[in-house]
């Protein structure tokens, strides 16, 4: 029996039942042994046989009944990788090491690895050793630090590499002039000498064996792991004509021809010093892709000014704890997140929102850090700090985004998984057709089989979809866009329904009162010397402590009249439909039309001044007392201006606007129809939000998007396709969203769509690109255009000098086309 014990920390358990009920569960699995769940300790540790069950099979048996395994994420930036091979051998090894590892990702634009793994099964430097063991460098410093020193291991490697191309220049270019004069008959006699061979040989040497070790060191780190990359093909290619020639020098030296009178060290330096050139400018590019990123970074204070024992100091911003007093002069940047309890300002905070116009920060507001205070003084008390804050949160949202892989690129990897295996066997498949079925010898075979070796590129492959993710998401995070992953990214460009929450998506959420009317033959509203007051009152009353934006507006009509409010007893909130509770002796009910007529309440001929509020676009709010009707309140929110632009632009990328509201039909009809919504879904309930949208996949017309802001729109946002959060709205929504948009500003809905749209524009062409070039340009180097005898016999017969400039370019230009989305206008009114 194959035995193993694996020990899990466990959460959602709230009693030792919880306990009992995951070791109940787990005994039922056919091949565990012994089962402990403790409480106390909050794990799980179960004995199995490896033979019948796996770890994975646990886990999700205990996800499956409704608890969670504690697991960390970390993210390792990584050196050494040449082409996504290299990224795919290292995600494969830490995979191996499940299940103490439960994920694993390693993006080779962003050269990071992101593991997620059991805390008390394996350590980081478990697996950092295991990166190493497979040659590749991990970057390791504390939190604080390892920016920094990411940054100086990502520079000094540019350094490197830039210090290695001149190198190969100053060798090859002498090099490659003195084989070409001699080939063309420039230099005389002399010049076929064998002591010049012996020359080209010493030019040589330095560049395949200084500048072109990367490729050696790098092919057997992969050949190792029992796999390969774009090293082995690199390193093969250059020493086929290098030591090829090795030989041909010596035989030619003692006076023989019979192996060749032609040596290939300028190929074999050219080879190299070309693809060095292009790793070199493919390094920068990558680096711009980060360059958003970069620029988030940037915006943190390193100090901040707070009052201590009476006093204003300056402090590094890590020293700065919640509850701080911090003050920040006119022209200053906010350190950290607060809330504002003296002074009143304008704040930037167009490097978070995208907003250009300055916010207004007075008591009471909140302030955000990395957010420029432009005019009078400020202090605040720290409310958020350190990774907690805003900024912090957003620099994590992006770069997780950034590390994601989106579903797109799962062909570019299976494809790249064996690129360089198939490259390999169609080039020992060219040697063998030309020199045997074709006859034209040894040499020009062996040509034909490095041209092939050279020009093919899985680099290209790994670069296409990443890079644009990286751009697009960074180019996002600009205009205070943000996308949770690359999967959001990628699915936001084929919506076809947008669904948007009536209050505070549209509207301003913060409704009004409009009207007071009174029911005038209702003996208590006779009694009234003013029945409207009285009215509002009674209704301000039983809505104190309400939550809800329509009871929070009448609470705030009557304050703002000078009413005394009465407190309610027996308060009870019926979801959906409004409030019941005892005012004053009597038994009131405030809600919708529905309340009334479950409690059977009379309507006392009120219903016709009712259907005229909401034909006026106003939300009717019924007061009842003692099972009698008196009266309704009319509350109407204010549209937001941005909202009819917003839904004209979704209208012109092709998109269906649904509106859905728990106001009545004739209410919501009236708004739709003045900003054009194509359709209502109203009275809703706040929990059957996500069944309408389900009813609404359901249907078949396309993937469907929820736009929300509120806690009741978190269950609709996970259910929709692509859950999108405005920033004004509650944390509970925002991490729940697939995309979260940090202004109020409906517009950005239709600008996270157009930035997907060519963002996927952008990564299909890099991958017709990607294949594009290596379908066309392998079989050219084969030499299947060589009976073509009108085409130029550089086409014909490929020399592998042009071989490596186009594969040192093509990897290039994918990257080069990701950075064009930088540029990209996102449509916006000033």
């Amino acid at each position: 029996m194959n035995e193993k014990q694996i020990s899990l920390p466990i959460t959602g358990m709230h009693c030792t039942n919880c306990a009992n009920t995951i070791a109940r569960n787990l005994e039922k699995l056919d091949g565990v042994s012994e089962v402990n769940v403790n409480y106390a300790t909050e794990k799980a540790t179960v004995n199995f046989d490896r033979s019948t069950l796996t770890e994975d099979a646990i886990i999700d048996k205990i996800k499956d009944i409704g608890y969670g395994i504690t697991t960390v994420k970390v993210e390792l930036p990584i050196t050494g990788m040449t082409c996504a091979n290299c990224a795919a051998n290292i995600e494969r090894i830490l995979k191996k090491m499940a299940p103490a590892v439960v994920n694993a990702t390693v993006n080779f634009a962003t050269e990071k690895a992101a593991v997620e793994y059991l805390p008390g099964q394996i350590a980081p430097a478990d697996f950092i050793a295991i990166i190493k063991k497979a040659g590749y460098g991990v970057i390791e410093a504390g939190t604080e630090k390892l920016e920094d020193a990411e940054s100086a291991a990502r520079e000094a490697e540019i350094r490197d590499q830039t210090r290695k191309f001149w190198i190969g220049v100053a060798f090859s270019l002498p090099l490659f002039v003195l084989s070409m004069a001699r080939d063309f008959g420039l230099l005389g006699a002399w010049s076929h000498a064998p002591w010049v061979n012996w020359l080209m040989l010493a030019l040589a040497t330095p560049v395949q064996f200084y500048v072109g070790w990367d490729y050696y060191l790098g092919g057997f780190k992969a050949l190792r792991n029992l796999t390969a990359n774009m090293d082995v093909l690199v390193a093969m290619g250059s020493s086929t004509a290098f030591f090829y020639s090795l030989p041909v020098t010596v035989a030619l030296t003692l006076g023989s021809n019979t192996l060749g009178d032609h040596v290939y060290f300028e190929t074999a330096a050219l080879i190299i010093t070309l693809i060095k050139l292009g790793k070199l400018l493919e390094v920068r590019a990558k680096g711009q892709t980060s360059a958003a990123i970069k620029k988030l970074m940037g915006l943190r204070a390193k100090t901040a000014r707070v009052v201590r024992d009476g006093e204003e100091i300056d402090i590094p911003i890590e020293q700065v704890s919640v509850g701080d007093v911090v003050i920040v002069r006119p022209g200053e940047s906010i350190p950290v997140d607060g809330i504002v309890i003296e002074g009143y300002s304008a704040v930037d905070e167009s490097m978070l929102t995208g907003e250009s116009l300055p916010v207004t920060k007075k008591s009471g507001d909140e302030v955000v850090g990395a957010t420029l205070n432009k005019q009078g003084r400020l202090k605040f008390k720290a409310t958020k700090v350190g990774a907690e804050t805003a900024l912090a949160q957003i620099i994590r949202l992006v770069q997780e985004a950034q590390g994601s892989k989106a579903p797109i690129q799962r062909l570019a990897d299976q494809v790249a998984s064996v690129f360089v295996p198939v490259v390999i066997g169609i080039a020992a498949a060219t040697l063998l057709v030309w020199w045997f079925a074709v006859g034209v010898g040894f040499t020009p075979a062996m040509i034909r089989m490095v041209a092939v070796l050279v020009i093919a590129c899985p680099c290209a492959l790994g670069l296409a979809t990443p890079t644009a993710i990286m751009v697009g998401t960074g180019k996002g995070a600009e205009v205070g866009i943000l996308f949770k992953n690359s999967e959001a990214l990628e699915g936001a460009h084929s919506l076809k329904i947008i669904v948007l929450d009536k209050t505070g998506t549209i509207t301003e959420g913060q409704p009004s009162v409009t009207d007071v009317v009174t029911c005038d033959n209702h003996k208590l509203i006779q009694q009234e010397a003013n029945p409207e007051q009285w009215l509002l009152r009674l209704a301000a009353s039983a809505e104190r402590g309400s939550e809800h934006p329509l009871g929070e507006a009448i609470v705030r009509a009557a304050q703002e009249q000078g009413l005394t409010l009465a407190e309610p007893d027996h308060f009870e909130a019926v979801a959906g439909h409004g409030i019941m509770t005892q005012v004053e002796g009597h038994q009131v009910a405030v809600g919708n039309l529905r309340l009334m007529t479950e409690q059977s309440i009379s309507l006392n001929g009120l219903k016709p001044k009712a259907l005229q509020l909401q034909s006026e676009a106003k939300t009717a709010i019924w007061l009842a007392v003692d099972g009698q009707a008196v009266g309704l309140i009319a509350v109407a929110d204010t549209i937001k201006p941005s909202s009819k632009a917003a839904i004209a632009e979704m209208h012109q990328l092709g998109l269906q606007v649904v509106m859905m509201t728990g106001d009545n039909q004739a209410t919501a009809e009236n708004i739709a129809k003045a900003i054009g919504i194509d359709h209502v879904l109203a009275e809703v309930l706040p929990g059957d939000k996500a069944k309408e949208v389900k009813k609404l996949q359901s249907e078949g017309i396309g993937k469907v998007a929820m736009v929300g802001d509120g806690i009741n729109d978190a269950p609709a946002l996970a259910q929709a396709d692509v859950g999108i959060a405005l920033g004004t709205g509650t944390d509970v929504a925002m991490e729940t969203a697939d995309v979260t948009l940090m202004r109020g500003d409906l517009r950005s809905v239709p600008e996270a769509i157009a930035l997907s749209k060519v963002t996927m524009r952008t990564i299909k062409q890099n991958l017709f690109w990607a294949f594009f070039y290596n379908v066309i340009l392998i079989p050219v180097a084969m030499g299947v255009l060589h009976p073509l005898i009108f085409l130029p016999m550089m086409l014909r017969t490929l020399h592998p000098v042009l071989a490596a400039f186009a594969m040192a370019f093509s990897s290039v230009s994918v990257v080069t086309n990701s950075l064009r989305l930088r540029g990209m206008r996102l449509k916006r009114d000033a």
